[in-house]
């Protein structure tokens, strides 16, 4: 059904094949346009953006679970629990 396409990255102007199972994931995805980058270039322009994004800020707390010392994006508030990943994840799958 899909082909293979060869295009043509606006940032670098390097031709750069947009395959055919990159095109059925788009479709899947309801996404209406090719790409009009490079793999290389969408990553750098990725990693661009996420820079200028200020580093999340990580509180100490302890697992109300297990005890084990953990960080978590929120600043923990007493009388309510803290969980590690790995006991938080746990509490998600009950």
């Amino acid at each position: 059904m899909y082909q293979d396409k060869t295009l043509i990255c606006k940032d670098c102007g390097q031709e750069f094949v947009f395959t055919a199972g990159e095109q059925e994931f788009y479709a899947e995805k309801g996404f209406a346009n090719e790409p009009t980058r490079c793999k290389a270039c969408r990553s750098a322009r990725k990693a661009e953006r996420n820079s200028d994004r200020p580093a999340r800020q990580m509180f100490d707390a302890v697992c109300a679970e297990c005890g084990a010392p953990t960080q978590v994006p929120f600043e923990p508030t007493s009388g309510r629990p803290v969980y590690c990943r790995d006991c938080f994840r746990r509490h998600q799958n009950h």
